[in-house]
């Protein structure tokens, strides 16, 4: 079976590379509310897009949650194929009554699983092999993968950096960043146990609805 995972890497030298933030930031009222955790499903084995978005328009997801909602512009040129696939699962309301599966206080929040197990996946994956330059920092979207699996390559989970990562490997697709509602996302990356490498989250955080768009 698949478990994909992001290495765990040294949190302080994750928390000691935190400056240079660019990204915008909208106030979230409120603490997250408590919500019943979904029940685990097995989504049907599906078919990656064959039409890469339209390079000219400007594509977003935005991610509505118990916690608040956030935006992520997409990096279409640059991992074509997993953000086709993302837009396309998001239209199929693939991400709908999921949840944040591994949060790491300092790292990451991880998703895009509706299975809850960590293994799930949409039926099949693709590649977009990242420059040997990338960089994981504050707020980069980029795509989980098991240790076996070539670089690049995506299915449909998801992680997002709290925090810059360093020593992070120029290994998983990067398919964005988080352009508006950065403070939920770090709310979200509150709820987990920093001394739980599994990132066990703390607090059942549910994705209710994700909008594909593009202008």
């Amino acid at each position: 079976m698949r478990r994909l995972a992001i290495p765990l890497i040294s949190i302080a030298l994750v928390t000691a590379g935190c400056g240079g933030k660019t990204v915008t930031s909208t106030t979230a009222a409120g603490a997250c509310a408590n919500v019943a955790q979904p029940a685990p499903r097995t989504p049907p084995k599906l078919k990656p897009p064959t039409t890469p978005l339209d390079p000219s328009k400007r594509w977003t997801l935005t991610f509505t949650t118990s916690c608040g909602t956030f935006v992520i512009d997409l990096a279409s040129h640059t991992s074509p194929h997993a953000t086709a696939s993302l837009v396309a699962l998001a239209r199929r309301g693939y991400f709908d009554g999921t949840i944040f599966h591994r949060i790491i206080p300092g790292y990451i929040i991880q998703g895009g699983d509706p299975t809850q197990s960590s293994q799930g996946g949409p039926g099949y994956t693709t590649v977009d092999v990242p420059a040997g330059t990338t960089r994981y920092v504050t707020g980069v979207v980029a795509m989980g993968k098991t240790q076996s699996e070539p670089r690049g390559t995506a299915g449909s989970q998801f992680f997002v950096l709290t925090a810059d990562a360093p020593s992070l490997p120029p290994d998983y697709a990067v398919v964005g960043r988080v352009t508006r509602g950065m403070d939920v996302v770090e709310k979200i990356g509150e709820l987990g146990d920093a001394a739980d490498p599994n990132g066990t989250p703390t607090q059942t955080v549910v994705v209710q609805h994700v909008t594909a768009a593009s202008k």
